[in-house]
């Protein structure tokens, strides 16, 4: 396995060694290998996880906050559907499905929230837009 340092992680993402630092800290990506030293590894799991966390962030608008929330959630579901896959127990399998509509359940209703949120926001601006064309007309 290759590993990566921070380095080539901040590179690589576009984020600053700081913000991978930080994102570490406040476990929205989880802590890297590290040598005797110190010195923290990524590997290409710890990649995509970083890459996950920023598109979710990038693509959704997701305060940090709500970026945490959506991640741990995110973890949960791949619990599941491990649980899920190694299990041959029917009971048990219906019972991870079960979970894991729960969590989608959960995660839609977050997305909505943000929908609703720039939706209200588009009509502020649009109601902005309106009254400055219809100044400008009184104007003419």
């Amino acid at each position: 396995m290759e590993w990566m340092k921070i380095d080539q992680v901040a590179k690589r993402s576009g984020l600053t060694k700081r913000t991978i630092r930080f994102y570490e800290e406040i476990g929205l990506i989880p802590a890297p290998k590290r040598t005797d030293g110190g010195v923290r590894l990524y590997s290409e799991d710890d990649m995509e996880e970083l890459e996950k966390v920023i598109s979710t962030k990038e693509v959704l608008g997701f305060s940090l906050q709500e970026l945490q929330h959506f991640m741990e959630t995110s973890r949960q579901l791949e619990l599941n559907k491990e649980g899920y896959l190694l299990s041959l127990d029917p009971k048990e399998r219906k019972e991870k499905l079960e979970e894991i509509q729960e969590t989608l359940n959960h995660q839609l209703s977050l997305i909505d929230e943000k929908i609703r949120t720039f939706q209200s926001f588009k009509e502020r601006l649009q109601g902005m837009k309106g009254k400055a064309e219809r100044a400008i007309q009184s104007i003419e």
